[in-house]
């Protein structure tokens, strides 16, 4: 009896390598990005758990002949993520594009195609995709240093490939394919249910301003700025800083309404910090740069250790006293200022882009007293806890989901059941 990894297959099956099984194993290339061409590249970026991101794709520059492409795809090939901690391993499967456009593998993705006599293409992907395999990948084929491991493509044509006959490769395939779409439904629901959470609590919060600048009026920020300052941005280190070394905040630090320390880089021994930008509990800080999606997220800063820096993407804002910071990081959540980060926003590209300071102080602010700005914070904090005390509830159960839908894979592709009398309902992990 043949065995892959420690699990034995059922009599019928055979234990191969990868390599006797495909026709092509190799990586992508370098694309050369233009803004509108003739042929759609796909990078680690969009190549996703959930399936490819046709929204993360990016074309490239093409001589009108693409099937002469290295890294052309065909219906039916894998793609295999091939560099970077967190990354590398990651599984998709090419049908096409969706809107029929000629695609291709950048030079970071290893592209997998199976001798149809051989190996069903579906099956391949979920053998890659298992549990198993996922293992084997940073068990044995990621060489390299810790943040720049690449996968060993020699290491991944001989990986173990547990073959039954090509119709019970088929059976399996279709078998999963159903599967996993049912537990996908399910986690797309739970998904929606938190996404509806938010897109109710954002209605509450517009709401609750335009009542807010109804009754009172508005004014732009710049009547309660008392000072603006940014950090410098010298080059760090690309890990985090641990406690009582010196970081440099990153813009990712911020997000609307939430300011996460952890986001930050570690400033190397050699370097002395810029110690006027150490931020300190109570500081207003805004993004100046960002996505358009993110850039300006304003949060207060709430119980933050020492040495962490200001980088020169960030904007500090001081107020005058009529002008709570809560309340302006509170309101600049609101659709309407989102919106004007949005269209004020200026870049070179749709992956980063800036405002300027000028643009922040024209923000509309609720000309409210401070005992209406508190009540105002206090309310969309209890209308926020709610959804807060939900989330960790919902992503147990995606967590769940995850575990059975790849116990299920697992089971599957290495024949620890009958796929043509079983409906994978009793698998667990």
């Amino acid at each position: 009896m043949s065995d892959v990894f420690g699990a034995e297959l059922p009599a019928g099956w055979s234990a191969t390598r990868l390599k006797s099984v495909v026709t092509y194993l190799r990586r992508g290339t370098a694309p050369d990005y233009v803004e509108k061409g003739e042929v759609r590249a796909i990078s680690q970026a969009a190549n996703q758990d959930d399936g490819l991101d046709w929204s993360r794709t990016r074309f490239h520059k093409s001589d009108g002949r693409p099937a002469t492409l290295k890294g052309y795809l065909k219906a039916g090939d894998i793609l295999v993520n091939s560099t970077g901690t967190g990354t590398l391993g990651r599984v998709g499967f090419f049908e096409g594009a969706p809107d029929d456009i000629p695609c291709m593998a950048d030079g970071h993705v290893t592209i997998v195609r199976t001798d149809n006599a051989e190996a069903n293409s579906r099956y391949a992907y979920y053998w890659l995709r298992s549990r198993l395999f996922q293992d084997y990948i940073y068990a044995v084929l990621a060489v390299g240093a810790t943040n720049q491991i690449e996968l060993n493509r020699e290491g991944l044509a001989n990986a173990p490939f547990p073959s039954p006959p090509i119709e019970e490769q088929r059976r399996i395939a279709d078998f999963l394919d159903a599967e996993t779409a049912r537990i996908d439904r399910a986690g797309s629901l739970q998904k929606r249910i938190l996404a509806t959470l938010e897109e109710r609590e954002r209605a509450h919060l517009d709401i609750a301003i335009d009542e807010l600048i109804e009754t009172c009026g508005s004014v732009p920020l710049r009547r309660f700025v008392w000072s603006v300052d940014q950090g410098v941005s010298p080059q760090c280190d690309a890990a985090p800083a641990d406690e009582g070394e010196w970081g440099v905040l990153k813009v990712s630090c911020l997000r609307p309404g939430v300011f996460l320390p952890h986001e930050n880089k570690r400033l190397p021994k050699e370097v002395p910090p810029f110690r006027e930008s150490e931020v300190r509990d109570g500081d207003l800080l805004i993004t100046r740069a960002n996505t358009p999606e993110l850039v300006g997220s304003t949060a207060v800063v709430n119980r933050v250790r020492s040495k962490l820096l200001l980088s020169d993407k960030i904007f500090r804002v001081r107020l005058s006293p009529g002008m709570l910071p809560e309340f302006v990081a509170t309101v600049a959540r609101g659709s309407r200022i989102r919106a004007l980060c949005a269209s004020s926003a200026n870049g070179a590209s749709q992956s980063m882009a800036n405002i300027r300071f000028e643009e922040v102080k024209a923000w509309p602010m609720p000309l409210a007293d401070v005992r209406k700005q508190k009540r105002f914070v206090a309310e969309v904090v209890h209308d926020r806890n709610k959804i807060e005390e939900i989330k960790p509830r919902i992503k147990a159960q995606l967590a769940l989901l995850a575990e059975r839908r790849q116990a299920l894979i697992t089971a599957a592709v290495t024949g620890q059941f009958d796929v043509s009398t079983a409906s994978g309902r009793g698998v667990t992990g």
